[in-house]
Formats: C-alpha cells, sequence, structure tokens
C-alpha cells in the first residue's frame, strides 16, 4: 500500500495550488515555488507579456535559462575543489609517510 504525501499549498501569481510533496521536500519547493512567482509577477509588471500561460512560459524559460547558464561556473568549481582535493590528500599522505 502506498503511503499519501502530504499536501503543501503554493500561491503562484494570485492563484493557490495544492502539490502533494514529500514532507523533507516542502522547504526547497516553497523557495522555487517563490522564484517563479516572483519572476512571474516580474514579467506581468512589464507589460511586455500578457496572458498567463505565456507568462508562466517565459518565467519558465528564464529560470531554465539561469540554471543552464549557472551550469558551467558549478562545473569549473567542482574542477578546482577536486584539484585541491587531490593536493591535499597528496599533502597528508605525505604526511603520514615520514
Amino acid at each position: 500500500m502506498s503511503k499519501k504525501l502530504p499536501a503543501v499549498t503554493l500561491t503562484i501569481l494570485n492563484k493557490e495550488y495544492k502539490i502533494a510533496c514529500p514532507t523533507e521536500e516542502q522547504p526547497s519547493l516553497l523557495s522555487t515555488a517563490k522564484q517563479l512567482n516572483d519572476k512571474m509577477h516580474h514579467l506581468h509588471a512589464s507589460g511586455k507579456v500578457t496572458g498567463t500561460d505565456r507568462i508562466a512560459v517565459m518565467a519558465a524559460l528564464n529560470l531554465a535559462h539561469e540554471w543552464d547558464m549557472a551550469k558551467p561556473q558549478s562545473s569549473q568549481n567542482d574542477t578546482v575543489l577536486l584539484e585541491k582535493l587531490s593536493s591535499l590528500r597528496q599533502k597528508i599522505e605525505n604526511a603520514l609517510k615520514n
């Protein structure tokens, strides 16, 4: 028997949505919904995009683009971190040998 997930209520562009979500993921979902809501309100206020469906698509596209642009930077940070960890491991190994 499957366990029913608790629902969390989100408000996006003045509309409420009930989403089933594990309790431990709710803070992340709420944060993400706030980012989407903020982006949609910004687009709506600009007057350049009309219609809720178009605002939602443009907001999703903007957020996906921002996330995609952050990936290379994150990848570079990962590479630097791995190099530093490798160097640190080598120093520890040398210290243990002596």
